[in-house]
């Protein structure tokens, strides 16, 4: 029997690479256990789909001066000494980690126990976490061609990000009927993240008036972010959050406009979405949702306005030329040589444990 542990948490962006795994993991019999924070949003996703879940004691690790940072080492101390313990009770054959501070102690309690480890990043730049583990890892998966050059030449393989295979199954069909929409105008979709981004759902609702003249609009605005005043608006919609009809709504979506988290541009590239993309600022972030989008603008996927930049104008201006020349941006994403991301980490994974085993 096959073990694998699979650690990741925080956002939501840390833990559905480690769900769009599960099935195939699952069909080629590993028994899968998760470690996540004790309270985290990973722990709720994990539970769901009926994966024993380990909580550890998790603290984050800032740049930045924070009063937690005195307390926050003995908090990651904790979940090193709660990572050693089960990784002694479980007996993994491989771990896999998607990020997140919760996973620092995980992957370097598997490295102490000589349990083959494998890393994902999925931005240009690894994350903080991430640095930190790379020393103690096997391999280290990526997303972008850039990231190669960022490894240890001995750890780094570009294996893009795993997709939830059900998004590639919409029925937009089935979307209509759900949203009570209509087939008489094009459909855009705007996703603002699992904590839902204030700057791209104000910046939405800022020029509805105006986007209801040509498109409807579906927004998925984040916990604790609808606005009731807009409830009864003809052409749109709005969710918290979407998880089962996921699917119907991209194959309803015409374009999509989204913040540029490396999971959520993975998933509408592999959907051939044209798209609008508004990174998290470079205040308020390390960045790198800025490097993903301009990767994707290169590439000819994505129209790109940095969250400064917005104006009513601007906003109704890229939204205007990225619906007329949506063929191009399909075009250019069918012409991806997306590699399936779930097979190639899944090889890595068999090729540990036979040697393992052997």
């Amino acid at each position: 029997m096959k073990h694998i542990i699979l650690t990741g948490g925080g956002t939501a962006g840390h833990v559905t690479p480690n769900i769009a795994m599960i099935p195939r993991l699952q069909e080629l019999g590993y028994t899968i256990s998760y470690i996540g924070s004790y309270e985290g949003i990973e722990k709720k996703l994990i539970e769901e789909m009926g994966i024993p879940y380990y909580g550890i004691s998790s603290g984050k690790l800032r740049r930045y001066f924070d009063l937690k940072n005195f307390t926050d080492p003995f908090r990651v101390l904790k979940g090193f000494g709660e990572a050693r313990k089960l990784m002694k009770q479980l007996k993994p054959d491989v771990v896999f980690s998607k990020g997140g501070f919760v996973t620092v102690p995980v992957v370097i309690a598997a490295s102490r126990s000589k349990v083959p480890t494998f890393i994902h990043e999925s931005d240009m730049t690894p994350g903080l976490a991430n640095k930190i583990s790379i020393p103690f890892a096997t391999k280290v998966c990526c997303n972008f061609p850039e990231t190669v050059s960022e490894l240890p030449a001995d750890k780094a393989v570009l294996t893009g990000t795993p997709i939830r295979q059900e998004l590639l199954s919409g029925d937009p069909q089935k979307a209509l009927a759900f949203t009570g929409l209509s087939n008489d105008k094009p459909v855009i979709m705007v996703i603002g993240g699992s904590l839902g981004a204030v700057a791209v759902n104000n910046a939405v609702r800022a020029v509805l008036p105006e986007l209801l003249k040509d498109f409807q609009v579906i927004h998925l605005c984040g916990k604790g972010k609808l606005d009731e005043s807009l409830k009864d608006t003809k052409g749109y919609v709005q969710y918290e959050y979407i998880k089962k009809e996921l699917a119907d709504l991209f194959a309803l979506a015409d374009v999509v406009i989204s913040r540029a988290g490396a999971n959520a541009i993975c998933e509408i590239s592999a959907l051939k979405k044209p798209n609008l993309l508004i990174p998290l600022s470079a205040r308020a972030s390390r960045g790198d949702q800025i490097l993903n989008a301009r990767s994707f603008q290169r590439l000819g996927y994505s129209v790109v306005l940095e969250e400064e930049e917005i104006t009513n104008e601007k906003m109704l201006n890229a939204i205007h030329e990225l619906y007329e020349n949506r063929s191009q941006y399909t075009d250019a994403m069918a012409k991806s040589k997306q590699t399936d991301s779930i097979e190639q980490i899944v090889q890595l994974f068999e090729q540990a444990v036979s040697q393992s085993k052997s």
